[in-house]
């Protein structure tokens, strides 16, 4: 795979990622949720920026998250380059450009979402808005896509859980996450082709 293809794959995710954010940012309120299918909604949430909405406490907790992310960021740049310099299976290729794209997506959002856009609790956001919720490198990650296909209690029977309400599946999302994890499951899933051994 070129250079010029894998750019355009990032590019591609980005837009796509960045439109999508864009779109909720400036039509939802936080909380909001729009159902598509009973197993398929539009929830608006914002986090720190960690999976699952894990954060890193104590005050520079989220600038430490979103300045490791840049590093991380300019690593996986440099192995997609690498990659394609060797030559290596498109595989390869294609996965390291779908994390380079998500992990991109997402720095977006932590390092200027906090300076363009003011807040969502009560009201809509504002694209430039005058009046910023936050500050550079503070911004918060917005996610939406919500798949609860089974929610409800679960048998008295089992151990630890039993007789507790859960849903199946309840991590909410964006398009810079699915990338993300296509990348890791193409490299777990194709790992023979990702990576050919060679005589």
């Amino acid at each position: 795979m070129s250079l010029r293809k894998a750019y355009f794959l990032i590019f591609l995710v980005l837009i796509v990622d960045q439109l999508s954010k864009i779109y909720v940012k400036t039509n939802f309120i936080l909380g909001e949720e729009v159902v598509l299918f009973d197993w398929f909604r539009i929830h608006f949430i914002e986090n720190e920026g960690m999976a699952w909405g894990t954060k890193i406490p104590g005050e520079y907790g989220k600038l430490i998250l979103t300045v490791f992310r840049i590093f991380a960021v300019f690593g996986i740049g440099w192995w997609l380059a690498d990659a394609i310099k060797k030559r290596h299976s498109t595989y390869l290729v294609v996965a390291i450009a779908l994390i380079f794209a998500g992990a991109a997506g997402n720095i977006i959002d932590s390092v200027f979402y906090g300076v363009i856009f003011d807040g969502s609790e009560h009201n809509i956001s504002t694209l430039f808005s005058p009046n910023p919720y936050g500050t550079w490198f503070h911004g918060l990650v917005v996610d939406m896509f919500y798949f609860p296909i089974w929610e409800g209690n679960l048998p008295t029977w089992l151990p630890l859980v039993g007789g507790k309400h859960f849903a199946f599946f309840n991590a909410i999302f964006n398009v810079a996450d699915v990338a993300i994890s296509t990348g890791v499951g193409i490299l777990l899933v194709f790992n023979k082709r990702a990576f050919p051994k060679h005589a």
